[in-house]
C-alpha cells in the first residue's frame, strides 16, 4: 500500500485528483497542516470495515482524559447513580441497566 502526504493548501486544490486516487484502493492520503498530520483519506469500504475499531478507540482516548482530568480534580467525578439515570432519561440505557443494543 502506498501512502501520500500532502500539506492541505496541495489538497485543496486537487481534492478531486486525490479522491480518484483514493478510489482506485492502492493509495492512502495523508494530509498535513503546518507540517502536522492531521487527517487520513481511505477507501470507504475501508473505512467501514475498520469503524467499530476507530470508535473504540476515540472512546478510550477520551476515557483517558478524562480520567486525567479527574486526577487533577477529583471534584469532577459524579455518583454512578446519577450517570445511570440521565443515561436512562435519554434512552440510551433502559430500567435494567442494559444498553439498547443488548436487548
Amino acid at each position: 500500500m502506498t501512502v501520500l502526504t500532502v500539506n492541505s493548501r496541495k489538497a485543496r486544490s486537487e481534492w478531486r485528483d486525490l479522491l480518484d486516487d483514493v478510489l482506485t484502493g492502492d493509495i492512502d492520503i495523508i494530509i498535513e497542516r503546518n507540517g502536522k498530520a492531521v487527517a487520513a483519506m481511505i477507501p470507504i469500504e475501508d473505512f467501514r470495515e475498520i469503524q467499530e475499531e476507530l470508535d473504540d478507540l476515540r472512546a478510550a482516548r477520551r476515557a483517558a482524559s478524562l480520567y486525567e482530568a479527574w486526577k487533577l480534580d477529583r471534584s469532577l467525578a459524579r455518583p454512578l447513580e446519577d450517570i445511570e439515570n440521565e443515561l436512562i432519561a435519554e434512552g440510551k440505557l433502559d430500567e435494567r441497566g442494559k444498553t439498547r443494543l443488548e436487548d
